[in-house]
């Protein structure tokens, strides 16, 4: 996402590499050789921060200290604005570019660092942040209004981490999950309880994957509903802490959020065309899971 971000607004006069890829759980993620090779052979590096790169921290730091231009986007978010959990244990939540407003404010802080950096481009740069961030609005809005239209006893969004609070708040929707903020947890049989309850009583019709994360404590939820006389469908599979496929529409910070917002409204009950926004979604990903 942050890769995203930097090439838009950097356009033609940057290369940019981004070292983690499709599917990659950042939480988890060990940096190897060639990384801290490449973040040292890099001429200015962008993270997200607020402890998403968690074992990748240390490593920003030290090439900091090498004189590196180093930068985490999420410094541009107020931090008023920033969630803090109770069971974030002090942290706040880093998974900010699930509301599409706070991620724009990322993309201003990328153009101005840009521009101090390389500033014979520092107005292209400006520019192509501008125009990025309208394209922002226009998925933002998007995502109300297509989140609104999910009857309200429907609007409970069950996913298998905590990756979508930030997307709750700004879009008005419930959200749970089986495990906490960072994947290395794993949740006790009181969780996923908790959460068949939830489902079973407000008669959810579809709870949700994520490509990044695996769906053994989704499966076990969908199961526990059949053991309650409940079907509760698998309504997609969502991109939370990693976009898709790189050269696809869903491989865009854009097209990831399309994809989410279109794939929860349509699988809980909502309004939003089968092609998204921007009529480039690829076909619904829904499948039934009874567990029967």
């Amino acid at each position: 996402m942050v890769a995203d971000i930097v090439a838009e607004v950097a356009g033609d006069n940057a290369e940019v590499a981004a070292l983690m890829g499709e599917g990659v759980d950042p939480h988890l993620y060990k940096p190897t050789r060639d990384d801290v090779a490449e973040l040292l052979d890099a001429d200015i590096v962008f993270y997200s921060g607020l402890m998403l790169e968690g074992r990748m921290s240390d490593t920003f730091t030290q090439v900091g200290r090498s004189g590196k231009p180093v930068f985490a986007v999420t410094e541009g978010i107020d931090e008023s604005y920033l969630r803090e959990p109770p069971e974030f244990a002090g942290h706040f939540d880093p998974h900010v570019w699930m509301d599409v407003h706070a991620w724009s404010e990322c993309v201003a802080l990328v153009a101005r660092e840009l521009g101090n950096f390389d500033a014979a481009h520092a107005a292209e740069y400006q520019k192509n942040a501008e125009e990025y961030r309208a394209e922002l609005q226009r998925m933002d809005e998007y995502a109300r209004e297509s989140i609104a239209s999910i009857p309200p006893e429907q609007r409970l969004l069950v996913t298998a981490h905590d990756a979508f609070g930030y997307f709750a708040r700004a879009y008005d929707i419930e959200v749970m999950s089986a495990q906490g903020i960072t994947t290395e947890s794993e949740p006790g049989l009181d969780d996923i309880n908790r959460l068949v309850d939830a489902i079973v009583e407000r008669k959810v019709q579809a709870i949700f994957v994520e490509s990044s994360v695996s769906n053994k404590n989704v499966q076990a939820i969908v199961e526990g509903a059949a053991d309650r006389g409940h079907t509760v469908i698998i309504g997609g599979s969502l991109y939370s802490d990693a976009m898709g496929p790189a050269g696809t529409y869903e491989g865009t910070y854009i097209g990831m959020m399309d994809h989410n917002v279109t794939t929860i409204a349509r699988a809980l009950g909502g309004q939003a065309p089968e092609a998204g926004l921007n009529g480039k979604l690829a076909a619904a990903q829904g499948e039934t899971a009874t567990g029967n």
